[in-house]
C-alpha cells in the first residue's frame, strides 16, 4: 500500500462557549452583591457604559409630591400674608427681612452642626467611638494590671498566641523555653490574664474556661468541679450518671446544668464578631387585591446601567486610526451585551420565581406543613428552560414572602411517597411534622422512632425508620432514650 498525502472532508459539531456566553452564565448564578461588584468594575473599565440615574418607578409615579402649586412669579410678603396657605420653603418672599427673628443668645449654627462655621463637615457620625478589637481591649488591661517588664513581655506573647475563641493551645513549658524564663512565672501571668475581661480567656480547654468563669461568680464548689471533670457524660445527656458521680439529686443537677448554660464557652468569639449581613431579597411577593399573589423584582438590587450611544457616535467620528475605531467598537459591543444580559437575567429570575410561587401556593397560605415536593425538572418544563438554567437562577437568590425571607432553593425538596398510592409529601414538611410530634410528646410517653413511623403512616406518609432517624438527627433532636433521661431529670 502506497503512502502519500490525500485530502479528506469531514463534518463535525462542536459546542464553543464564547467569553460573553461564559460571563452570562456566571452572572445568572451570582448573587445580587456579586453582580453589583462586577457592574462597578465594568463602569470603571468601559467609558461607553454609564449608570442609570433616573428615579425608580414607585406607587406614586406620575403624581406631584408637592401639594401646593408653585407660583409662576416671585411672591412678596404682602401676598404671602393675604394667602390662606403657607408658602413652600423654596418660595419664601423676596422682600422678607430677617432682622427681627428670635435670637436665643447662642452662636449661629454653622455647617455640619457646628457653631464656629469651620470647614469640618463631620456630623454626629464623628462623635461615635471607634470600635476596639479584642486584642486592643486585652492589651490595655495588660498595661493596667501588669507592672513588671518581664510579665508584660510574657503577656504579649500569650496575647499573640491566643486564638479568636479565646483558647491558648500552647503549653506554658513551651512558652517558658522560648522566652528563657521560669514556667511558674508564665503560669502565674496566664492565670492572671484569665481573669481579664472577657473572663475565661487564655485557658487550655473548655473545662478550665468554665471553671474560671464559675470562680469569678463564686459558684465553683466540689460538686461543680466533678461535673466539669465529666463533661463527656453531659454531652451524652447522661444526667443519672452525673448525679451519681457528683453526689447530688436531680434538682441540684438541673441547677448546675442551668448554671453552665449561662456561661460563655468561647469568650473571645463574641467580642470581634461582625454583625450578621442582611439578606436582601431579589424577589418581592405580596398578596394582591383578589387574594392572589403579586410577584415582582426588587429594583433596589438590580444594577441599572445603559449605553451612552451619543458618546459612542462622537468618539467613533473623532477616532483617528483603525485601532481606535476597533477599540471603541469592542467597548460598545461589551456594554450592549452587559445591558442585554442583565435584562435577560432579571426576566429569567422573575419567570422562575412566579412558577415557584404558583406551585407552592399552599405553603404561602397555610405554612410549611403544606409544602409540596418540587424538583428542577418541574419548573424547567413549565417555563421552557433547561434544568441547569433553573439551578443557576435559584442559586444565591432569595424571595421575601409574607411568611419570611427564603432562598429559592428552599422550595425544592425531595418527595416521599404516600401510603396506598396517595399523594407524595415533601421531605421538609415531613421533618416539620416530626419536630411537631416531638415537641408535643408527653414526658411520661416518649415517642420512639418506630412510633413516629407508625403515626406518619397513619397520616399517609410511607417512610422508613432509618429515614426518620436521619431527619431527627438533622433537626438535632436526641434519641428517645436521651429525651427520656432529660425530661425525667427535669421532672
Amino acid at each position: 500500500m502506497a503512502i502519500g498525502p490525500r485530502l479528506d472532508l469531514r463534518q463535525s459539531q462542536q459546542l464553543v462557549m464564547t467569553p460573553q456566553l461564559r460571563q452570562a452564565i456566571k452572572l445568572l448564578q451570582s448573587s445580587n452583591m456579586e453582580v453589583s461588584a462586577f457592574v462597578e468594575e465594568e463602569l470603571e473599565r468601559n467609558p461607553l457604559l454609564e449608570r442609570d440615574e433616573r428615579p425608580l418607578p414607585g406607587p406614586d409615579a406620575g403624581r406631584s409630591t408637592d401639594p401646593l402649586p408653585v407660583a409662576s412669579e416671585p411672591a412678596d410678603a404682602a401676598s404671602a400674608a393675604a394667602s390662606d396657605a403657607l408658602p413652600s420653603e423654596n418660595a419664601a418672599p423676596l422682600d422678607a427681612e430677617w432682622d427681627n427673628v428670635y435670637d436665643n443668645g447662642l452662636p449661629p449654627i454653622g455647617r455640619g452642626g457646628n457653631r464656629d462655621f469651620d470647614d469640618d463637615l463631620s456630623g454626629i457620625e464623628a462623635m461615635e467611638a471607634s470600635e476596639r478589637s479584642l486584642r486592643d481591649h486585652l492589651a490595655e488591661q495588660i498595661r493596667l494590671n501588669l507592672t513588671s517588664p518581664q510579665e508584660r513581655l510574657i503577656a504579649g506573647n500569650l496575647l499573640a498566641l491566643v486564638d479568636a475563641a479565646g483558647r491558648l493551645h500552647v503549653r506554658a513549658q513551651v512558652i517558658a523555653d522560648a522566652l528563657g524564663c521560669d514556667i511558674a512565672l508564665v503560669e502565674r501571668v496566664r492565670l492572671a490574664m484569665a481573669r481579664f475581661d472577657p473572663v475565661g480567656m487564655f485557658c487550655h480547654d473548655l473545662a478550665e474556661c468554665l471553671a474560671v468563669q464559675l470562680q469569678e461568680r463564686n459558684r465553683y464548689d466540689p460538686a461543680m468541679a466533678v461535673l466539669l471533670a465529666n463533661l463527656e457524660l453531659l454531652a451524652k445527656r447522661d444526667l443519672k450518671g452525673l448525679q451519681e458521680v457528683c453526689g447530688v439529686d436531680g434538682e441540684d443537677m438541673a441547677e448546675m446544668v442551668a448554671e453552665l448554660k449561662r456561661l460563655d464557652p468561647k469568650p473571645g468569639a463574641s467580642f470581634d464578631a461582625p454583625p450578621a449581613p442582611t439578606l436582601i431579597p431579589d424577589v418581592l411577593m405580596r398578596r394582591g387585591p383578589d387574594d392572589d399573589w403579586i410577584v415582582e423584582l426588587n429594583l433596589e438590587t438590580l444594577p441599572r446601567v445603559l449605553v451612552n450611544k451619543g458618546f459612542f457616535a462622537s468618539a467613533n467620528v473623532s477616532a483617528r486610526g483603525k485601532e481606535d475605531k476597533t477599540w471603541i467598537a469592542e467597548r460598545f459591543q461589551t456594554a450592549s451585551w452587559l445591558v442585554k444580559s442583565l435584562e435577560q437575567r432579571a426576566n429569567t429570575i422573575l419567570k422562575v420565581a412566579v412558577e415557584i410561587v404558583r406551585r407552592q401556593d399552599g405553603f404561602f397560605r397555610h405554612g410549611v406543613g403544606h409544602l409540596r415536593p418540587l424538583i428542577l425538572r418541574d419548573v424547567a418544563d413549565e417555563v421552557s428552560l433547561h434544568e441547569s438554567t433553573v439551578s443557576r437562577v435559584t442559586s444565591n437568590k432569595a424571595i421575601a414572602t409574607p411568611r419570611g425571607t427564603f432562598e429559592l432553593k428552599y422550595f425544592f425538596t425531595t418527595a416521599i411517597a404516600g401510603t396506598r398510592g396517595g399523594e407524595a409529601h415533601s421531605a421538609e414538611a415531613v421533618r416539620y411534622r416530626i419536630k411537631a410530634m416531638v415537641d408535643a410528646e408527653n414526658p411520661s410517653d416518649i415517642l420512639s422512632d418506630d412510633t413516629i413511623v407508625a403515626r406518619l403512616r397513619e397520616e399517609g406518609v410511607d417512610i422508613a425508620r432509618r429515614t426518620v432517624a436521619k431527619y431527627r438527627d438533622a433537626l438535632r433532636i436526641p434519641s428517645s432514650v436521651q429525651r427520656k433521661r432529660e425530661k425525667a431529670a427535669s421532672a
